[in-house]
């Protein structure tokens, strides 16, 4: 759904440009060292549609793009299986056998555990536990080696009502008004598992925790649903230098700071490619409506797993 060359798009040039850090050399992402480095270990992503992405890039480059018979659908062993009536699995897991390689991704929008408040009724709302993490994260963590966390584009009004999300705080409904404001929710959030989780890391002293900032956004004259766009093909229309030490998410960048979690930090770099979305060229091809939110693939969050690979 991702594949820009399966589309109506003729200019790919955007798939030419690699980045170079000042004063180091990243390496090339070369699979087999990326698999002999992840020999017996698991890689899980957690997140929203952004990070689901980065998954799928980082399968997309583990298997060199091909058709590999030999990697095994390990779903299951996460209870990643499709449930009666669901559109898709709540995430997804393979196993590349040669060297006892996972790469796992796990839906979870918010990172916030999720509860029905009616668990008989289809229609319920959900509590959304704003200070205790995905119960997915507190079940399986014993499991992984890496762990990538994001979370961003779901927090808005409009996402929590049709998701029916209801902000809950120690167990009960928000009554904060703080928190009320969707901004300040989020970050409390983002500090609340990002401090569980540094508490969980000395009992797991082999895992490597990051967390991703936000994937930006390039809707100019409207947002995804009034009509915004990113017509834009020429790369580096914005420039061709990050030059700041800050991240452009201080947000998180704040968050992780102190705690042995790492900052995998994309945003500026992710703000310079404008040229990277699917834009209009969406495989339906719905006429008027453009996607400046998601990446074509192959494409900008190869970048992503490149700067991942380099830090691991």
């Amino acid at each position: 759904m991702w594949a820009c060359r399966l589309t109506q798009r003729t200019k790919f040039s955007y798939e030419g440009f690699r980045w170079q850090p000042q004063n180091c050399e990243m390496p090339d992402f070369e699979r087999s060292a990326f698999l002999r480095r992840m020999k017996d270990k698991t890689l899980a992503f957690v997140g929203d549609s952004l990070g689901r992405q980065q998954f799928q890039s980082l399968m997309c480059m583990a298997s060199g793009g091909e058709e590999s018979p030999e990697v095994q659908d390990v779903g299951r062993k996460y209870g990643l299986v499709k449930a009666r009536g669901a559109l898709r699995p709540d995430g997804w897991a393979y196993r590349f056998p040669k060297t006892n390689t996972t790469i796992l991704y796990y839906w979870s929008a918010s990172l916030c555990d999720l509860e029905p408040l009616n668990i008989t009724d289809p229609a319920t709302n959900f509590a959304m536990h704003l200070d205790r993490p995905a119960a997915f994260l507190r079940r399986y963590l014993s499991r992984f080696d890496v762990l990538v966390l994001n979370t961003g584009h779901h927090w808005n009004r409009g996402k929590l009502r049709a998701n029916r999300w209801v902000m809950h705080v120690k167990g009960k409904p928000n009554n904060d008004r703080k928190l009320a404001v969707i901004g300040n929710a989020k970050n409390f959030a983002v500090r609340s598992v990002i401090k569980w989780l540094n508490s969980q890391l000395p009992k797991h002293p082999r895992l490597k925790a990051f967390f991703r900032t936000i994937s930006p956004r390039h809707f100019s004259h409207g947002d995804w649903n009034s009509g915004g766009s990113c017509d834009n093909t020429a790369p580096l229309s914005r420039g061709t230098e990050v030059s700041q030490d800050a991240s452009s998410d201080s947000a998180v960048e704040s968050a992780v700071k102190g705690t042995g979690l790492k900052i995998l930090d994309i945003t500026a770099l992710s703000e310079l490619r404008d040229e990277g979305h699917i834009s209009r060229y969406s495989i339906k091809g719905t006429e008027g409506v453009n996607d400046c939110l998601h990446w074509c693939l192959p494409g900008i969050p190869d970048t992503w797993n490149e700067l991942l690979f380099a830090q691991l």
